[in-house]
């Protein structure tokens, strides 16, 4: 059975104003002072954000564990501080962003000016094991039309600098600003992914493969397909959905190659469209159909989308699980509709927040 680990960006933030604060070096030295934490939290881009990976795993209620645990102890830490944790992809409340003081991101904001002073983004990003470079572009190349699908399941990020962006996940508009961003047109094999990819860096407009910002990759540190798509989800159990759909489209990606089933063509920049649908429309109104490319309800393209991985999700135990997280989040709606109703209940962008972080650990 293929192992799954997530990587999730929280945002730091002041319990009662709910706007964010730079202290993530101060609490990353709290995980360190407890001798442990060294191996699963990280600095990001700005030291408003802090971010956890879990350890590969093969069962989703174990990745689910993991998920809950690494995000009470990020709230212990930051809480020692006189701050919260809270998963959000945007910060609904205006902020100036500082840039964490290490030389790659200090050369970011040399190359990229204001791109890199607004990326205070906060992202969801599974790994999913594969056997191969080989089998891993292959996957690449099958699984392109459905990334919109979790997107728009994990959609979190309605407001931004203190307005109602219009979108669902505008942290995905905000990231696009990146060039090397977005999707990706079919790559054939190995040797020419590796070959785009040497070219992006030859450019030196790409620092190095941790740059390569495709919305799935292969990693450059583990020998995993990395789905990048996804807004940090508002609730665990809709993470946990989204590790559970990415290892069954990557197994349902991987069946197909072998069986000699070739991708769907449909051209990066067709599938560009297909995302900003997503982003805008959330689970809400209409997504293009990953086979059509034509408006379709988006719960009908859900559930296309459990339907397409069916096999692979029964195969790793994942199908019931999925089942019942869609239908809890057709139910509850996600982070952004969530966000969105506490808005339109108290008119208050400080109380999205506060919500939130109680959110953040259910």
């Amino acid at each position: 059975m293929r192992t799954v680990g997530v990587e999730e960006e929280l945002l730091l933030v002041d319990p009662e104003t709910g706007a964010p604060q730079a202290r993530a070096a101060a609490v990353l030295a709290r995980a360190a002072q407890e001798g442990a934490g060294q191996d699963v939290f990280e600095k990001e881009l700005h030291d408003e954000q802090v971010e956890f990976a879990t350890h590969p795993q093969s069962s989703m209620a174990d990745l689910g564990a993991e998920i809950i645990r690494c995000r009470k102890d990020a709230a212990r830490h930051a809480e020692g501080l006189g701050s919260a944790v809270v998963a959000l992809a945007t910060s609904p409340l205006p902020v100036s962003p500082t840039i964490t003081m290490n030389s790659r991101y200090l050369w970011m904001a040399r190359e990229f000016g204001l791109h890199t002073q607004v990326q205070l983004v906060c992202g969801c990003h599974v790994h999913v094991s594969v056997e191969s470079d080989e089998e891993g572009v292959a996957v690449l190349d099958r699984i392109r039309p459905w990334l919109p699908v979790l997107r728009a399941l994990s959609a979190n990020s309605p407001f931004w600098q203190g307005r109602d962006s219009r979108y669902a996940s505008y942290r995905s508009q905000v990231w696009g600003m990146w060039p090397m961003a977005g999707p990706t047109d079919v790559f054939g094999s190995a040797e020419r992914y590796h070959q785009y990819v040497s070219n992006l860096i030859a450019t030196e407009v790409v620092r190095d493969e941790g740059m390569i910002y495709f919305d799935a990759r292969l990693s450059h540190r583990y020998p995993t397909v990395e789905i990048r798509v996804a807004d940090v989800c508002l609730h665990p159990d809709t993470a946990v959905l989204v590790a559970a759909l990415a290892r069954g489209l990557v197994e349902t990606a991987a069946r197909e190659w072998r069986a000699g089933l070739e991708p769907l063509a449909h051209s990066a920049g067709l599938l560009r469209l297909a995302a900003w649908r997503a982003a805008r429309s959330g689970m809400s109104g209409n997504l293009l159909d990953p086979v059509t490319m034509r408006p379709r309800p988006a719960v009908e393209v859900i559930h296309a989308l459990l339907d397409h991985v069916g096999e692979a999700l029964v195969g790793n135990g994942d199908a019931d699980l999925a089942r019942a997280a869609v239908a809890e989040l057709v139910r509850r709606g996600n982070g952004a509709r969530v966000q969105c109703e506490v808005m339109e209940r108290t008119g208050s962008l400080r109380e999205v927040v506060t919500a939130c972080v109680r959110h953040t650990q259910a």
